[in-house]
């Protein structure tokens, strides 16, 4: 399934436990390192290669891959190669605009069940954020970010969108790290802590606007390094 190295590869590697199957844990890891872009758009990935890296059987691996190639994460070939798929220009305005469709009505709809349990937790991870930003810790800052997303919208336990919500992390993680990398200052503005106000006062409007002013943000920043554009497909 192709002649990527692997080897190079700089993964987060999380301890599996006696409770987690292995196939699951081999897909939690790599879902993890696609969110927080540690596997580069365009890296061409072997079953044979990932499962010598994580010491496992390459059946894992093959499931795993499978699974993330539903979730658009990554990209099988004709010639059976495995890739994080290239962005383009029109691929990442998409994906940037179904993201504050769908993550505006997901935080308004969690409104409702948020208990002060909730924010105090919310407050906990935005400090993590914090500390994660001073140290330009790019890993920390997108999964505690993305932590801090999940967990207020998952406040409703009636919600079915964060899937379709970790669908778009999935698949802007890998491009979205080229920027990260890049920025020398990140979060100019602290929109999760305009979104906590938002939610202390029961305030939808504001708390709606907080997030989409988040992932605009997020969205400028990256726009604003430079040569990022060169990273879209049929460009670079």
């Amino acid at each position: 399934m192709g002649t990527g190295d692997d080897s190079e590869l700089r993964l987060l590697i999380e301890t599996k436990t006696d409770s987690l199957k292995t196939h699951e844990w081999v897909y939690r890891l790599l879902r993890t390192n696609l969110m927080c872009g540690r596997i580069e758009p365009g890296k061409p990935l072997t079953i044979r290669g990932l499962a010598e890296v994580l010491d496992t059987s390459p059946m894992p691996v093959r499931e795993a891959l499978h699974r993330l190639a539903c979730e658009g994460a990554v990209e099988v070939k004709n010639n059976r190669r495995v890739i994080v798929p290239l962005m383009t220009a029109e691929k990442f305005a998409e994906l940037c605009e179904l993201r504050i469709l769908l993550e505006t009505y997901a935080a308004e709809s969690a409104l409702p069940y948020v208990r002060d349990e909730h924010i105090r937790r919310l407050e906990q991870i935005d400090a993590r954020i914090d500390a994660a930003v001073e140290r330009h810790d790019v890993d920390r800052i997108s999964l505690d970010n993305q932590a801090f997303h999940r967990t207020l919208y998952g406040a409703n336990p009636f919600q079915i969108s964060v899937p379709l919500i970790e669908s778009l992390w999935l698949q802007l993680g890998p491009f979205s790290r080229i920027a990260m990398d890049r920025l020398e200052k990140a979060y100019l503005v602290d929109r999760h802590a305009e979104a906590l106000e938002a939610l202390r006062q029961r305030n939808g409007f504001g708390l709606r606007r907080a997030i989409e002013a988040d992932i605009r943000d997020g969205i400028a920043s990256i726009n604003t390094v430079e040569g990022i554009h060169d990273y879209f497909e049929g460009v670079a």
